[in-house]
């Protein structure tokens, strides 16, 4: 973007004018001297990360480095086009070789890494230079996961320009740095990864860098508390992995869980399924249940025998026991007499074997991967037994065959905990994603659903492969990887490409396997991946679920995301903790898919079906640096724009998509699903259901033939309350319903009253404007003839529901309910998403029909609330831009408008205005209350998101062309807005990563 002097985007002297000497003073605030802490996300490498966007050169200079600290910022130096510098030590021996193997790999991208001689290095500090000023951030944050982004940290960041005394001290400390460091080497590397020993609570060893004397021992020295020194993650044993005697003690997670199903239990439900993301501890849970309930025998059903013998153990360390109580049924093993028996269902579901058991055998009955206790093999087994308990495991109920899981366990769902949440708790392992584009071919062309079988395997492809390999797998520690493909044909022809291949010098060792593969042969491939005779191994879907292999630290998807449950099933065969192992790479190979709209689906666990709701979440992940549990996603430009237009060009609310959710919450909660039910479960955007129809009942009666009961009447009163009140982006509309259907007759200042109990900021004029939604007083003509009549009504201060309403929801039960339903949700979607004390919340959507309600504007104004409109009595004029405007938009309304910085904003009036015009003149002395709602383009949908209220501090008379190439006078103003643009959405608008 070019440098216009009417912006002050570089003006660096309000910058510090702003941060040293008053608050007062309106500046961008792109280099303003602050603070820089862990706080939400606000962190030190959202900071990095902006920074870096913004620099031509930049030099870290830091004592501690992690692998994982490199990897959340691997795309970003990948990407950076200017000149990089990092400098580092061996102090107090905590830089583990793989850090420095990280490190390293960075030269081949021009970062130039080097080891200070000091014997006592200790700085954390971080500087970027561009031509017209310099910026550091110095403090406490070292180059680590914790430092950069959870622990409590303090960093000042501060500007100066190149000419300035400060300016020139950071340049001569970068100088100085580069000028008392050497470059690390292989060589080095070699060296160093021979002698190191990893710290301890109490000490440290150091190698010291090239061609330095050798240093003396450092002293003993205490925890490192910021940055984990003193705990080495190769010392920690993490939650879900027993040592193999003791005691075995429930975490959090697992008491949570076990309250919850000792009271199913305890209500005499006789059947229950915990859902519980992949690698959160399932079996030693069940084992755990088992014990709480001391039963007299128990029955473990798993679909994959080679899970059998670790589950045996697992449950032993748990429950005790001698070995002779634990017996196997599988296969030839026939110990069907134990008091614990741990069976295949295909051994199982045997007649012979099944009707060996009297029914009731077992009086509790585990179901490993109960999403499979649909299918025929499970239901004999199921059918047959009469256990006290049935308890069901898995990790995704959702089956894409519609079959119902939950009403098998009897809609019973005492504990879940999904991916995101686990990732927040800490019970997974940290990963970081890595969306590339897949290879493009010599035609231009790139990967798609049609590339055929030799595309797929070509040379240029595998090449592309192991080049994203050694690009992104973990640079200092051996792969153990599991690589996905589209089919098994692919599977089998890479992995001989491979295995004639180097990767960092050495001979690649893979193996491929298939559903037609033995349990033998994958058992025996999987052992000799997890001792590390193996790198990597090739299938398409059998490792999606039933296999347990902590130690793989690669998952690579070489193929489209076929579906949201799939991918997460797939990116959880890596996310086990296990002890050395910090962190998981996510290589996923993006083609031209149309179902890449997919990814961020199942990275965010986003199942809204809202195109707004994904975007921000890709940009804003990406631009704040990290995912819940320090994990990241990251884009390379090709990729994330293949992402982006893929949300673009899909229908997320087709009848199909609406459908499938409908169907899987009614599998879910066993009848019709409520809008109510959406919400709690944290499914489909309510709203969106609400509103796609009339109303939510026609969208049941259309997808799921429910047929609800309705009168005419009632049919339009609940499409004005769906489409007026539930779109009310505010708590008043639902309470003041909810009150006037006691059929009393309240009066304005009582229904005051009633929302400021609820906390609510309420004036009379607010309060009347929610009258205006029920009684469709100062609407549009297009809405009274769609509601035909209001459900309200007003005699002065006097305010009633509509008699006809009042008798519908008394006497017809379905009409109550659905109202109910949208009085119930709307309250907590309100309460949920939007500020109680302000008519408008920062960051969210709001349509023009809203933004009147909300600033109590005549409703009719909405048809032509286009580019600002001002209300001279209440002195507010709302401002809508669309920052990309079609090529169908004229050339006197194609306002240049843009985001300058989170601060400020270029904004231009309508054509043909001045300076000198009465509105234009108002508005810029700031006579007027602005509030300003932005999107980028018209494929972002109807709705706009509220940047926040502005006041203009720079105006100039300019001008435009029209079609006809005519200059059009127009007032060019610089927008301030009263608190920072939130960074997650200056990230959607602006994104540096696309910059």
């Amino acid at each position: 973007m070019s440098v216009d002097p009417f912006w002050p985007s570089n003006d660096l002297t309000l910058d510090l004018h702003h941060g040293f000497l008053s608050a007062e003073t309106s500046a961008p605030r792109l280099r303003h001297p602050h603070v820089v802490l862990n706080e939400g996300t606000e962190t030190a490498l959202r900071s990095i990360l902006e920074s870096l966007a913004r620099a031509d050169r930049f030099l870290f200079s830091v004592a501690f480095v992690t692998p994982g600290a490199i990897a959340a910022l691997k795309q970003h130096f990948r990407d950076f086009q200017g000149q990089g510098t990092i400098v580092t030590s061996t102090y107090l021996g905590f830089n583990p070789p793989a850090a420095f193997a990280e490190l390293l790999l960075l030269t081949e991208d021009g970062i130039d890494v080097r080891l200070h001689r000091s014997p006592g290095f200790h700085p954390k500090g971080y500087i970027f230079q561009s031509s017209d000023a310099v910026t550091a951030m110095v403090g406490s944050s070292n180059l680590t996961p914790a430092a950069l982004q959870r622990n409590h940290e303090w960093n000042l960041k501060v500007s100066a320009s190149p000419e300035s005394g400060l300016g020139q001290q950071f340049h001569r400390i970068m100088s100085a740095q580069i000028a008392q460091s050497v470059p690390i080497t292989a060589e080095w590397l070699e060296q160093y990864t021979a002698a190191y020993q990893a710290p301890s609570p109490r000490g440290g060893t150091e190698v010291p860098p090239p061609s330095v004397p050798e240093l003396p021992s450092p002293p003993p020295f205490e925890a490192l508390e910021g940055d984990g020194a003193a705990t080495p993650i190769t010392d920690v044993l993490p939650a879900g992995h027993l040592p193999e005697t003791g005691t075995i003690t429930p975490n959090a997670m697992q008491k949570t869980a076990l309250e919850a199903i000792a009271g199913v239990r305890a209500a005499g439900e006789r059947r229950a399924i915990v859902v519980s993301a992949t690698g959160t501890g399932k079996t030693i849970l069940s084992a755990l249940a088992v014990k709480d309930a001391e039963p007299r025998r128990m029955l473990f059903v798993v679909h994959r025998e080679q899970i059998l013998d670790k589950t045996i153990a697992e449950y032993r360390r748990v429950l005790g026991g001698a070995p002779g109580d634990f017996g196997k049924l599988a296969g030839s093993t026939r110990q069907a007499d134990r008091r614990y028996v741990f069976a295949t269902v295909q051994t199982l579901s045997l007649p012979h074997v099944l009707e060996g058991f009297h029914p009731d055998a077992f009086d509790f009955i585990v179901f490993d991967e109960a999403h499979r206790v649909a299918a025929a093999s499970h239901q004999k087994v199921l059918n047959h037994f009469t256990p006290e308990f049935a308890l069901g495991m898995t990790a995704t109920p959702e089956r894409m065959d519609g079959r119902n899981v939950f009403e098998i366990f009897d809609f019973n769902v005492p504990y879940e905990i999904r991916l995101n949440h686990a990732l927040e708790e800490g019970m997974l392992s940290p990963f970081h994603y890595y969306g590339i584009a897949d290879v493009e071919f010599d035609d231009g062309t790139t990967t798609d659903v049609h590339t055929s079988l030799a595309g797929l395997v070509s040379s240029q492809r595998v090449e592309h492969l192991l080049d994203a390999l050694h690009s992104y797998g973990q640079a200092g520690v051996p792969p153990r990887g599991l690589i996905f493909c589209s089919r098994n044909e692919e599977a089998r022809a890479l992995s001989a490409a491979l295995n004639s291949s180097l990767l960092r010098g050495k001979r690649l060792r893979t193996a491929a396997l298939s559903g037609a593969d033995s349990v033998e042969s994958r058992e025996r491939t999987v052992r000799r991946l997890e001792s590390g005779e193996l790198d990597y191994v090739l299938t398409v879907d059998i490792f999606n679920e039933g296999v347990d292999i902590p130690s793989i630290n690669q998952i690579i998807m070489l193929r489209q995301t076929q579906s949201a449950i799939v991918f997460v099933q797939q990116l959880g065969r890596g996310l086990r903790l296990a002890p050395g192992k910090e962190y998981v790479v996510v290589i996923d190979f993006i083609g031209n898919y149309a179902n890449n709209y997919l990814i961020p689906i199942a990275l965010f666990g986003d199942e809204s079906l809202s195109k707004e709701s994904l975007r921000k979440n890709l940009i804003a992940a990406e631009e704040q640096g990290s995912l819940p549990g320090l994990s990241s996603v990251q884009f390379d430009r090709i990729s994330q724009e293949r992402v982006l237009q893929s949300i673009v060009d899909t229908d997320l609310q087709s009848s199909t998509k609406l459908k499938f959710a409908l169907e899987q919450m009614r599998n879910r909660v066993g009848r019709a699903p409520t809008l109510w039910d959406f919400y709690r479960f944290e499914g489909t955007d309510p709203v969106i259901l609400a509103t796609k129809e009339k109303h939510y009942l026609e969208l049941t009666r259309k997808l799921l033939e429910v047929d609800y009961k309705l009168t005419h009447q009632e049919d339009r009163a609940l499409a004005l309350l769906t489409h007026e009140g539930f779109t009310a982006r505010r708590a008043h509309e639902f309470l003041v319903l909810e009150q006037l259907l006691t059929g009393e007759v309240h009066t304005i200042d009582e229904l005051v009253t009633l929302c400021a109990q609820e906390g609510l900021a309420t004036t009379a004029d607010r309060v009347q404007s929610v009258i205006d939604t029920f009684t469709l007083v100062e609407h549009a003509k297009v809405d009274l003839d769609r509601y035909e009549a209001p459900v309200a009504e007003q005699d002065g201060d006097l305010v009633v529901v509509d008699a006809d309403v009042l008798s519908s929801y008394t006497s017809n039960p379905i009409f109550a309910a659905a109202v109910n339903d949208l009085i119930k949700t709307g309250k907590a979607l309100t309460r949920e998403r939007y500020l109680p004390d302000r008519p408008f919340t920062p960051g969210t959507q709001y349509g023009r029909k809203e933004v009147t309600r909300l600033l109590h504007l005549p409703r009719k104004w909405t048809s032509t609330l286009y580019g600002y409109k001002a209300d001279a009595t209440r002195k507010v004029c709302p401002i809508f831009v669309t920052l990309h405007k079609g090529e169908d938009v004229s050339a006197s309304t194609a306002y240049e408008d843009a985001l300058i910085d989170r601060n400020s904003m270029v904004w231009f009036t309508k054509s043909g205005r001045t300076t000198k015009s009465p509105l234009e003149s108002a508005i810029i002395a700031n006579d007027y209350q602005l509030d300003v709602f932005v999107k980028k383009s018209d494929s972002d949908g109807r709705d706009f998101y509220y940047l926040g209220t502005a006041k203009v501090t720079r105006a100039e008379d300019s001008t435009m062309k029209n079609d006809k190439g005519k200059s059009l006078p127009v007032v060019k103003t610089v927008l301030t807005f009263e608190q920072p643009i939130q960074q997650a959405l200056f990230d959607y608008f602006h994104p540096t990563v696309t910059a």
